[in-house]
């Protein structure tokens, strides 16, 4: 379809608005780090390191920065054992229900924070607190885990869906077992979208401040809870920044890697 000059011109003058509104604010974010005032004036005087110095010595900074790379790390390993398992079970086999699973796998993602939130609180606490395991970071894993599935199940299914079963019916004809088949044949086609799904999952478990704040127990601080709790303290303001300034770009790393790792299940790679 031909669009006219005019239309050309507004639809991009619309996506530059649009970009503006998402990234200048990340911008000032990564400015005011390097900002040598205590508060956030603009423009900036000039531009240090200092700050960067300062939250690198603070150990709350740290222990929450460790925090959720463990609840990040452990809420992967979970969605990439069950949101693999359920891809298969859907893309492969044939079964009363199986659009229903493939519901009830990707609502979580869809559904509010805070409603899994509440949900998870509760039934931390009427199913674990009973049997002596309290809020902490097993629960906040577990919940991370809940939405991270969905990212992992969606890149693997799609994978298998523009693969043939026919790869791992000729192995099998030639002599290979199921698991000789798996590792050969059907590993080497999933490998890239398995590792966009855990940098994908690992991404939003790390950025997670909603249902973290349901399914943490007390002293369970992770690196965007930290900022939360410190953003109103005007003493913290330029150490906040710095954090901030160093999740926007921690995030971006994974998020870019899976773009990539995920075009090419998009463009349908095959062997």
């Amino acid at each position: 379809m031909a669009l006219s000059r005019w239309a050309r011109t507004a639809l991009r003058l619309a996506a530059a608005l649009g970009f503006a509104v998402i990234y200048v604010p990340l911008l000032l974010v990564l400015v005011n780090s390097l900002n040598p005032d205590r508060s956030a004036s603009w423009p900036p005087p000039g531009l240090t390191l200092h700050w960067w110095h300062v939250a690198w010595q603070n150990a709350g900074a740290r222990e929450a920065l460790w925090v959720s790379v463990k609840a990040g790390l452990g809420a992967t390993a979970i969605a990439l054992v069950l949101g693999t398992l359920i891809a298969f079970a859907v893309a492969r086999h044939r079964f009363f229900g199986r659009d229903t699973i493939s519901f009830v796998v990707v609502l979580p993602i869809a559904l509010p924070g805070i409603v899994t939130g509440i949900a998870l609180n509760s039934a931390f606490g009427t199913v674990l607190e009973p049997l002596g395991v309290g809020l902490g970071l097993f629960t906040v894993i577990v919940g991370h885990a809940t939405f991270c599935i969905v990212v992992v199940f969606n890149n693997v299914v799609a994978r298998l869906r523009r693969t043939a079963g026919s790869y791992e019916e000729a192995a099998m004809d030639l002599g290979a077992d199921t698991f000789r088949a798996f590792v050969d044949i059907t590993f080497p086609l999933v490998r890239s979208a398995l590792f966009a799904g855990g940098l994908l999952a690992f991404a939003l478990s790390f950025d997670e401040i909603v249902v973290t704040t349901f399914t943490a127990g007390p002293g369970i601080e992770t690196l965007p809870i930290w900022i939360f709790n410190n953003m109103t303290r005007p003493q913290q303001a330029p150490v906040v920044n710095v954090v901030a300034a160093v999740l926007v770009l921690l995030s971006v790393i994974p998020i870019y890697v899976a773009q990539r790792m995920s075009s090419d299940t998009a463009t349908g790679g095959r062997v």
